[in-house]
């Protein structure tokens, strides 16, 4: 049986009016298949209309605009559950999914769920455990000492991974997965014993400890700005009062 970088991985990438996930809408979404390494990927987009203004931030970053969205773009509502309904089949099948930065991307989509389905990504898995793989986290754990930024543009200059069309859901999905494949591959001595589940249960513990490190780094400069631990699904903020 083929370690877990050389077997099917499945990647999920968004495109966003901006980074709060518990107010701001994904408007493309991506999923991507692909069977074993160098094979062809198998890519399902999706184009949303928000419903909502798209900040000129935004637009700057992913090329989408309020005119593109509303001409060509479809209503939220079954486009969640569509994604949903993707992700929840492949983590049925035991497809560990590649997903950059998890604990945005998951979140959101969890929050777009409970906004347009008034359900959530946990009631659409069916009991179905998340088996996620996050380039990220894992480049953070395995070369913690290297300096500079680790963005997925980063990420792919540091690994040799080809990025055409940086912001586009589709090209980073693809991306990330290459990535997580050149890293299992350069760190295999560390890393091929271990099956994908226990890679997702390790990374939890890896994003927490990176969280704890980031909020005493911001303690220490006197930036009040909270790091959640959680990881690769933040829990629901409470209902107001």
């Amino acid at each position: 049986m083929p370690c877990w970088f050389d077997g099917p991985l499945a990647a999920f990438d968004t495109e966003t009016t901006g980074v709060d996930v518990e107010q701001d809408r994904i408007v493309s979404a991506a999923l991507v298949l692909q069977s074993a390494p160098g094979s062809m990927p198998l890519v399902t987009r999706w184009l949303v209309n928000p419903g909502v203004p798209v900040p000129e931030g935004a637009t700057a970053v992913h090329g989408l605009t309020d005119d593109h969205l509303q001409r060509h773009g479809r209503w939220p509502a079954p486009v969640m559950e569509e994604v949903a309904r993707a992700l929840a089949t492949q983590c049925a099948a035991g497809t560990p999914l590649v997903v950059m930065n998890a604990p945005f991307d998951l979140t959101l989509l969890d929050r777009e769920l409970k906004r347009h389905r008034a359900s959530s990504l946990a009631g659409y898995l069916g009991g179905a455990s998340l088996c996620v793989l996050d380039p990220r986290v894992l480049d953070k754990h395995l070369d913690r000492y290297r300096k500079g930024r680790r963005t997925l543009t980063d990420l792919c200059e540091q690994y040799g991974v080809t990025l055409t069309g940086a912001h586009d859901a589709a090209a980073d999905a693809v991306a990330a997965l290459e990535v997580v494949r050149t890293v299992g591959r350069r760190f295999a001595a560390r890393l091929e014993r271990l099956s994908a589940a226990e890679m997702h249960a390790r990374q939890a513990v890896w994003h927490a400890a990176q969280a704890r490190g980031l909020q005493e780094w911001f303690a220490h400069n006197g930036t009040p700005e909270a790091v959640d631990p959680a990881w690769p699904l933040r829990p629901a903020m409470p209902a107001a009062a």
